[in-house]
């Protein structure tokens, strides 16, 4: 309760003075209009303090819908590489189906071929065969034939032989 002590209201009190400085330079600054002023720039930084809110929300606004844009994208791209993968494979199946087939075809084809070659030979060494048979007969048949015609003796036994080659050979 130091206001009501009387040594406060004193000329010669130094604390009175500067209270009365202090209320004076409030009275100027309230005749001056600094109230205001401050209520002013306080006003005006809320303002942009709130159109910068206002800023930040639409921005975060957009930032979310961006995202949300960026994972349906994501989900529907996702979507479409299942897709391809499927068809990939499906794919590599058929191709896989067609090369069996085209594989099996070649190679019956070259068995037929390999066996037709095989029978070909056959008929060839046969033939040969035949031919050097038929070719040594006729010369065994020609020195008997030859002998015989220098001894003319008969036998019975290789003249009967000798007939039956050439039935044989045919």
């Amino acid at each position: 309760m130091e206001f009501f002590n009387s040594h406060l209201y004193a000329f010669d009190n130094p604390e009175l003075w500067v209270a009365a400085g202090l209320f004076i330079f409030f009275a100027i600054l309230v005749v001056a209009g600094v109230p205001k002023l401050v209520a002013g720039q306080l006003d005006a930084k809320s303002a942009k303090i709130q159109s910068e809110l206002d800023e930040a929300t639409r921005l975060r606004t957009e930032a979310e819908a961006l995202l949300a844009q960026i994972r349906q994208e994501k989900a529907e791209a996702e979507a479409q590489a299942r897709q391809m993968l499927a068809a990939a494979e499906a794919d590599a199946r058929i191709m896989e189906a067609e090369a069996r087939v085209r594989l099996e075809e070649t190679l019956v084809r070259r068995q037929a071929l390999a066996e037709r070659r095989i029978a070909s030979a056959e008929a060839q060494a046969s033939a040969e065969v035949k031919a050097a048979a038929a070719d040594i007969a006729s010369r065994a048949a020609e020195t008997v034939l030859a002998g015989r015609l220098a001894s003319q003796k008969t036998d019975p036994l290789l003249d009967d032989a000798i007939s039956q080659i050439s039935t044989r050979l045919n």
